[in-house]
């Protein structure tokens, strides 16, 4: 039987303010037939629902289930991990993503992957896009960066991950805050090779 999916994108969503980025990256993905392996840690647990008032349940079965209501997901689209779930595909490198995404990421995360660490399943994943030579797009939500920060970023980047700040432009005039998040995850989507109609582009 064939893949109906597109294509298979890791997202993780860590503790950074700016979960507004990852719920709409979520159901663009959802929406352009991509298979979402999601990965949660528990302080985006907490930010979800200061944020987006959005009580995601802390066992991955019942966030599956939630989500996948939410957002409309089809029949084993989004499939959610546990943070020590070692047994899921994206633990291996014989069974990587097509990529990944971590939006937003905290400077705490990015530390830990720029530094090898696999003390979760959100590490362990990225240190398996790394090596596996797959995109890993770092959407940093921090602000202003320490020197430490900025070298984690340099370290990143000289490994092959793409270092996306949540850094949005206000050219286009955007009217609400959804349309500075659209502009935002439209450019992770660019990066990604998921077709979208977020927003205009430079020249239309």
């Amino acid at each position: 039987m064939s893949n109906p999916w597109t294509q298979t994108i890791a997202l993780a969503l860590t503790g950074a303010s700016g979960t507004a980025y990852g719920l709409t990256l979520l159901r663009c993905l959802l929406a352009a037939d991509v298979r979402v392996y999601l990965l949660i840690s528990q302080a985006a647990q907490v930010v979800l629902k200061m944020e987006s008032r959005l009580d995601v349940p802390a066992r991955p079965a019942d966030a599956e289930a939630f989500l996948s209501n939410r957002f409309q997901a089809r029949p084993g689209q989004l499939q959610v991990f546990g943070r020590q779930q070692w047994t899921a595909p994206v633990a291996s490198g014989t069974s990587p993503p097509d990529a990944m995404a971590i939006c937003p990421c905290t400077t705490g995360t990015l530390a830990s992957i720029a530094a090898g660490q696999s003390g979760d399943l959100i590490e362990r994943a990225a240190d398996v896009v790394l090596k596996e030579g797959r995109k890993l797009i770092l959407v940093v939500r921090e602000t202003p960066f320490t020197s430490i920060h900025l070298e984690n970023m340099l370290r990143l980047a000289r490994a092959g991950a793409v270092i996306m700040p949540a850094n949005p432009g206000f050219y286009f005039n955007p009217q609400t805050i959804q349309d500075i998040v659209d502009f935002m995850v439209a450019r992770v989507l660019d990066h990604l090779g998921v077709p979208h109609a977020l927003s205009r582009r430079w020249g239309d």
